[in-house]
């Protein structure tokens, strides 16, 4: 850590080790690593499900603000004629956010066609290639010859079992 290292990741398996739970590798490395560097915690599962926003939530908010508003006024100088708005085109009514690493306006006529709107989600997901994986790390009982559909599963039950996979 004291080379030209500027990052690192320690990444654990919920059941990999019964005495080194995340809280130990976190005191573990914040003592060892004073005045070097310092560590956070990151659980998947907290982070997913929102809380307090970080510097770079508000940063990225504020540029996402920014690029919303200069779209808005060069689309109003595109459709304002004679003191009049027309805006009647597909792209007069957009989202803004990330397609594939880069921010873009996508309009509202076409999120229609790929959202499952009875579970508030797309209706193709990128991640889900990557089940197999994450049950893998999960320590799930799976076979690796087994192929995984991109499809998306919706939890119907109300309650999750360890002894059923989920």
């Amino acid at each position: 850590m004291k080379t030209d290292i500027q990052r690192g990741l320690v990444l654990r398996n919920e059941k990999c080790h019964e005495h080194y739970t995340t809280e130990f590798l976190y005191n573990l490395y914040s003592s060892e690593g004073k005045g070097i560097f310092d560590c956070r915690i990151n659980v998947l599962g907290h982070l997913q499900q929102g809380g307090a926003p970080t510097p770079f939530d508000r940063n990225y908010g504020t540029k996402l603000g920014v690029k919303a508003v200069l779209w808005m006024s060069e689309k109003l100088q595109e459709v304002y004629r004679k003191g009049r708005v027309f805006a009647n085109s597909a792209d007069s009514a957009c989202v803004i956010g990330l397609r594939k690493k880069v921010v873009a306006f996508s309009p509202v006529t076409e999120l229609k066609k790929v959202t499952d709107f009875e579970h508030r989600l797309p209706q193709e997901q990128w991640w889900l290639n990557l089940r197999l994986m994450l049950k893998m790390l999960a320590n799930y009982q799976i076979s690796l010859t087994e192929y995984i559909s991109g499809t998306m599963e919706h939890v119907t039950r109300r309650t999750l079992s360890i002894e059923k996979g989920f």
